[in-house]
């Protein structure tokens, strides 16, 4: 999404449900940053906890780029 790159990171939990995570990089070699958010919310799939991670991620991109 323009100049970030968003990435699930879904993992499994003992439970057998699935906790979201998200990965948002930028920019190259040693000017890059990644910022990871974990959340609370637990999934029934890998699926639904890879689709709530990046529409976070993008909602994330999306509010850090508004203008003030």
């Amino acid at each position: 999404m323009g100049k970030y790159r968003i990435a699930a990171c879904p993992s499994q939990l003992p439970s057998g449900q699935f906790a979201a995570q998200v990965s948002i990089a930028s920019g190259h070699g040693s000017a890059s940053t990644d910022r990871v958010m974990r959340f609370h919310s637990e999934f029934a799939s890998h699926d639904a906890a890879a689709r709530y991670a990046v529409e976070q991620g993008i909602d994330w991109v999306r509010a850090s780029t508004r203008p003030h």
